[in-house]
């Protein structure tokens, strides 16, 4: 009996996520899953897709996200992700998640990156999965819960301090229960000043429930300057002691007198990973953004304002001439701009590089989506690594940029029948052509769709199609470590 297919994509060359060689077939979709793969001819479908040669990849997984908030708000949030190609994000990272926590107002920088009045109401993290699953998703959902939201939470905003053991053991329940609920790991973000004053036998005792769980220990590192290399160590021994794999956030060696340090950062990791599962993703720009911090302002930085709140006007608008135009310095420009967040040109090109080729690496954007003026890895991070990075310089040929987007990603994560072109794969795809893909998102002008990307699918279902955007479908759904 000849096989009969919701979708079938046909002529496509394919590119499994596997890091295996492209080849050219079919693909056929029934429901969410793959059920297809090779020289379809004699199937049929409701619906067929001449894809003339053009690449077919798995949907591409964001592996660093500050999309809490912006999952739950359709296109207007979530186009600048779908429309690159991707179809699952990482959610809750640096300690900052929506949930599990309830504030009566806005509480401190960073976690103002993501929840405005009125979002700070998930009081579990079972609230924020249902109202995802209500409100439904472009994506599918990965979600860890952050540390720092949990500090503010636990010490009553008072995080300026070692926690009390009551506090610890009050954080330890949470995260306890909200793995039980279904988030796949636990976030620090030491860098910032809600989390900076936790010890890491602290961060041990929040962590021990992920043991029982087999989640995940994720961090942006208590400094990627100067220390990056104890902050490896510190990382390092955090996993050991919990007995989990440890996952460093966007890996960088910041600072002009860093420069190179890659070459001691990458050998390091990879010496820690003959006896314990450690893990890193990284963004293709040189230039990182968060919240603005007057007090770790540099003269030798160039600094971009991303969003203020006393002065929406100056977004997009460099620091040093905001504060050359009020006759004064740097700082205090900032001080008179917050809350605010900045771009900070901090990274070295060639840092960038080494990273990203690196065997171990994998790609997420760390795009702020609620920022006024984003930095434009935002809407640009895939299809740069893709058309700049792989076809571009060759840093590395297009299967194995595929592959750190999508099944090592997946792999590493413990998303199961994710990441991958095989059947009984779920059929998270994207279309696109090789020849053309490219991000236009650029610093003065970030909020820019790429180029060359064609159609995307999440678990069957179109959700971007070139020349008309988003869909409007939801079927993105909440993905857990290691369960289906």
């Amino acid at each position: 009996m000849a096989l009969r297919c919701d979708l079938i994509i046909r002529d496509a060359t394919i590119f499994d996520g596997t890091g295996g060689p492209r080849r050219r077939g079919d693909v056929g979709v029934t429901g969410d899953r793959i059920v297809g793969v090779g020289d379809l001819g004699g199937a049929t479908a409701d619906r067929e897709v001449m894809a003339n040669g053009k690449a077919l990849a798995p949907g591409f997984i964001d592996a660093h996200t500050h999309d809490d908030r912006a999952v739950m708000c359709g296109p207007e949030c979530m186009t600048c992700k779908i429309s690159q190609g991707v179809t699952t994000v990482v959610v809750g990272n640096c300690g900052v998640s929506l949930s599990p926590a309830t504030f009566k107002r806005v509480p401190p920088p960073p976690l103002d990156l993501i929840g405005e009045d009125g979002w700070w109401r998930f009081d579990s993290f079972g609230d924020y999965a249902h109202e995802l699953k209500k409100r439904g998703s472009e994506v599918n959902t990965y979600a860890l819960v952050g540390h720092q939201t949990l500090r503010v939470e636990a010490m009553d905003g008072d995080v300026m301090r070692t926690a009390k053991d009551s506090e610890i053991e009050h954080m330890r329940l949470r995260v306890k229960n909200s793995l039980a609920e279904g988030a796949s790991g636990f976030s620090t973000g030491l860098y910032y000043p809600p989390n900076m004053h936790a010890t890491t036998e602290e961060v041990i005792a929040v962590a021990e429930p992920l043991r029982t769980f087999n989640g995940l220990y994720v961090t942006h590192m208590r400094d990627e300057a100067d220390r990056v290399l104890a902050s490896i160590e510190e990382t390092a021994k955090i996993g050991k002691r919990v007995g989990v794999p440890v996952w460093v956030s966007h890996h960088k060696c910041s600072m002009p007198e860093n420069y190179g340090r890659s070459t001691q950062t990458l050998p390091l990791i990879e010496i820690y990973n003959q006896t314990q599962d450690m893990y890193f993703d990284m963004y293709p720009y040189p230039a990182g953004s968060t919240v603005l911090m007057p007090d770790r302002l540099r003269d030798d930085l160039k600094v971009m304002i991303t969003w203020s709140i006393p002065h929406p006007e100056m977004s997009g608008k460099y620091l040093s001439d905001i504060a050359r135009g009020w006759n004064t310095d740097i700082r205090q420009a900032a001080q008179r701009l917050l809350p605010a967040g900045q771009v900070t040109w901090q990274m070295d090109e060639e840092d960038v590089r080494r990273i990203m080729a690196h065997p171990m690496s994998v790609i997420g954007s760390d795009g702020i989506p609620h920022d006024a003026h984003p930095h434009p890895r935002l809407w640009g991070t895939f299809p740069r690594v893709l058309g700049h990075y792989s076809r571009e310089l060759r840093l590395f040929n297009l299967e194995t940029a595929i592959h750190k987007m999508t099944g090592r990603t997946a792999n590493l994560f413990g998303m199961i029948d994710r990441g991958e072109i095989r059947e009984g794969a779920y059929a998270d795809l994207v279309l696109f052509d090789p020849d053309t893909v490219i991000d236009k998102a650029t610093f003065e002008e970030p909020k820019q769709a790429a180029e060359g990307i064609e159609e995307v699918w999440a678990n069957g279902v179109p959700v971007f199609v070139a020349g008309k955007g988003a869909t409007g479908e939801k079927p993105g759904r909440l993905v857990t470590r290691n369960r289906v």
